[in-house]
């Protein structure tokens, strides 16, 4: 085994510098508020070139429009545009139903919304409309407030359902929802909040899209077997409803149930070799349209409605509507769903965002993504737009299509704007069956993340509980409270896992000025007398008493026992000398022949040093507590100095203080002198602000670097051998 490194040699080449030292040296700045001060006023000040730059970032059309490379650009941008249009057809139809409102609000949110971002947005490839996940969170909220049992009306002694009355019903809670909904993501994006989102890991939003893509999935059953349940939006309503999907099955539609397994196999077939032949086909088939014009042309020819009685879209109004306020007293019924669905939209949009930033090499602004998309959401909301998100498989094909910039999404805007003048009507025969088809194929790609859970267990098994805990929160208590609860149990690991941190003893690497742990490296080897501690987390209420324990369980010194002796010892040195001091006052009583005080004291002093009170009892009890107290020393407290890496530590609160101050405390009981090393600028002032430094532990204690505490130590240690003690005795 290699000698342990030596103190000597190349230590002390560099000059070393404690903390008070580099003050002196280098004076920090006496005030930082003015600093600060001047820089804000100079952010708010008001003249023409900052109204512009705020107008630009406000409006980021204003900025990369005049810049438009027309020739380069334009065709690629119409052919992205025209591709997404088409594809944005089919799922504005199909994600409408899933939001529980009339189709044709799709065809409005695939227009008005996307025309918004378009002005407002920074990111050149996403493609903002209706989405799946969204769409069914939506859709929990319009079916909990306007449930269909509300609307049966007798009829001819029967109950039927007042679809009109009910789907207007909706559409007031679904307008409501959304204009709370851009309200939210405006508020959070001027307050420059966009940070929220970093509180949804991946593994947490993975799990989220998977259960979401699952209560999709059953919502869309009804539609395909032809039945119809009642939606409830409650814990557990999943499993009611896939029970009440089961009770009905006796009831199932065959026609309806033969169409949408159809539709299926074809759309995954044509799915699955256009993956395969991607490189030869450079515009993704549009199966998605092709399959609701065949399904719309043989419902129309056959007549499945009235022979069968397969559901069908019905009616699906032509033209623009005016404008309308959304009902404000349905506002306070939304609020926690409206934040929720906030976050989670944010979420979505902000990770493609900066996903395809990143790959082509331009800046994206998250908060102005967030007031994009809550204007979008906000203004969209008055002509009866449901709220929008971001769809990964639209803006892959946006991309792929040759879309360069946001022009991409007005041309497919403009497509969806004919189809709602002209072409709405041709699908009145539509059945049900099939948008139901194409939202269960569009989760495909969702599906494939349980390819995760394998993934996660051999990487990272807490990532794995996140994930597993939101799948099962979202799939058992619906989408609201699922995303609550997952997000707390994520909160809960960053807890747990700073409050239990990895500790380790640091060692030299033998000739460098590199420490690693002991445990872990064969070649880093402990100095002789000297101990680093390091732990692998900032330094905080919840891990603090842990700290101070493993601080004291690794030092190799058993402190607290050590201390106890001295305190014992000192504790009967104390009870023998006020004995003596008894003694000898009796002594003075019987004899009262001195001459004057002087005598007196001499004369107390030679009683007090020569009085039998000792006896050999005791005599012999001093010699094993100093005899215990000896060799505890010098079995067990043979290192002088204790090295604390605060390298990880971001900030200290007053409970860390209070322990570093113990560990100070305890460790000089034993003559042991401690180090603060790799202490941030901000962790210093926090120290200061905490009454940290007094006459015991100054600032000479503290030091940049491990090598710079090691060769100060050392080299002290050096010119004063086996002299132990406070560790400024060497500059006092």
């Amino acid at each position: 085994m290699a000698d342990p490194p030596s103190p000597g040699g190349d230590l002390y080449k560099n000059p070393i510098f404690s903390e008070a030292e580099l003050e002196e040296l280098f004076p920090r700045s006496q005030d930082n508020r003015f600093h600060l001060l001047s820089k804000a006023r100079k952010k708010f000040r008001c003249s023409g070139t900052i109204a512009k730059s705020l107008l630009l970032k406000f409006i980021p059309i204003l900025y990369w429009l005049p810049r438009y490379p027309v020739k380069e650009w334009l065709l690629g941008d119409i052919i992205s545009g025209i591709s997404v249009g088409i594809i944005q057809l089919p799922q504005g139809l199909a994600y409408a139903l899933l939001s529980g409102v009339p189709p044709v609000l799709g065809l409005y949110s695939s227009f008005y919304p996307v025309i918004l971002y378009t002005i407002f947005g920074t990111s050149r490839h996403i493609s903002p409309g209706t989405f799946a996940v969204i769409s069914v969170m939506v859709g929990s909220v319009t079916e909990s407030l306007a449930p269909s049992d509300d609307f049966m009306i007798p009829v001819n002694e029967s109950l039927v359902l007042d679809t009109v009355a009910r789907d207007a019903a909706r559409i007031q809670v679904a307008t409501a929802l959304t204009l709370l909904v851009g309200i939210f993501q405006i508020l959070l994006g001027l307050v420059q909040f966009g940070f929220v989102v970093t509180y949804l890991s991946e593994p947490l939003v993975r799990g989220y899209t998977t259960a979401a893509a699952l209560h999709v999935t059953v919502s869309q059953l009804k539609s395909i077997l032809g039945v119809e349940i009642s939606q409830r939006s409650h814990p557990l309503s999943l499993i009611y409803t896939i029970v009440s999907l089961c009770a009905k099955i006796p009831q199932t539609n065959v026609a309806s149930l033969l169409t949408g397994v159809i539709a299926i196999i074809f759309m995954l077939a044509v799915k699955f070799l256009s993956e395969k032949y991607a490189s030869k086909i450079r515009i993704p088939i549009p199966i998605e349209l092709i399959t609701l014009i065949v399904a719309t042309g043989i419902s129309y020819g056959v007549n499945l409605n009235k022979l069968y009685e397969v559901n069908i879209v019905g009616d699906i109004p032509t033209g623009l509507k005016a404008p309308s306020v959304p009902r404000i007293d349905l506002l306070a019924s939304v609020v926690g769903n409206a934040f929720a669905i906030a976050v989670v939209v944010y979420a979505f949009t902000v990770s493609l965002v900066k996903m395809f930033a990143v790959k082509h090499g331009y800046n994206v602004d998250s908060n102005q993504e967030l007031i994009a998309l809550g204007i979008s959401n906000a203004f969209g909301s008055f002509f009866q737009c449901f709220t929008i998100g971001t769809a990964m498989s639209r803006s892959l094909v946006q991309e792929s299509t040759g879309g360069n910039s946001q022009v991409a999404g007005a041309v497919s805007s403009l497509v969806i704007l004919i189809i709602i003048l002209k072409a709405g009507e041709l699908f009145e025969s539509l059945p049900k069956a099939i948008l139901a088809s194409v939202v269960v194929v569009n989760l495909k790609g969702i599906y494939k993340q349980f390819m995760d859970i394998p993934v996660l267990w051999r990487s990272n098994k807490i990532d794995l509980m996140v994930w597993l805990v939101t799948f099962v929160a979202t799939m058992l208590l619906n989408l609201d409270l699922g995303l609550g609860v997952s997000v707390a149990f994520s909160l809960l690991t960053i807890i747990f896992r700073t409050q239990w941190p990895y500790y380790s003893m640091l060692g030299q690497v033998s000739s460098t000025d590199i420490y690693r742990d002991v445990s872990q490296y064969k070649q880093a080897l402990e100095i002789p007398g000297i101990k680093i501690f390091r732990s692998s987390c900032t330094l905080y209420f919840a891990n603090a008493e842990l700290y101070e324990n493993a601080v004291k369980k690794m030092c190799g010194v058993d402190v607290d026992k050590l201390i106890a002796i001295r305190k014992k010892e000192a504790k009967k040195k104390k009870q023998l000398q006020e004995k003596a001091e008894k003694k000898a006052k009796k002594e003075l009583k019987k004899n009262e022949t001195f001459e004057d005080a002087n005598e007196k004291g001499h004369e107390l002093e030679y009683i007090y040093h020569s009085s039998p009170v000792v006896g050999k009892a005791e005599t012999e009890h001093i010699v094993v507590e100093e005899s215990t107290l000896n060799n505890a020393e010098s079995n067990e407290c043979a290192l002088h100095s204790l090295i604390l890496d605060l390298s990880t530590v971001s900030f200290v609160d007053t409970v860390s203080v209070k322990i570093l101050k113990n560990i100070f405390r305890d460790f000089q009981e034993i003559d042991v002198s401690v180090y603060l090393v790799g202490c941030h600028e901000n962790v210093v002032e926090q120290l200061e602000r905490g009454n940290f430094f007094s006459k015991t532990i100054t600032k000479y204690q503290l030091f940049s670097s491990i090598h710079d505490a090691v060769s100060y130590i050392s080299r002290n240690h050096c010119k004063n051998p086996g002299k132990e003690g406070h560790p400024l005795s060497t500059r006092i």
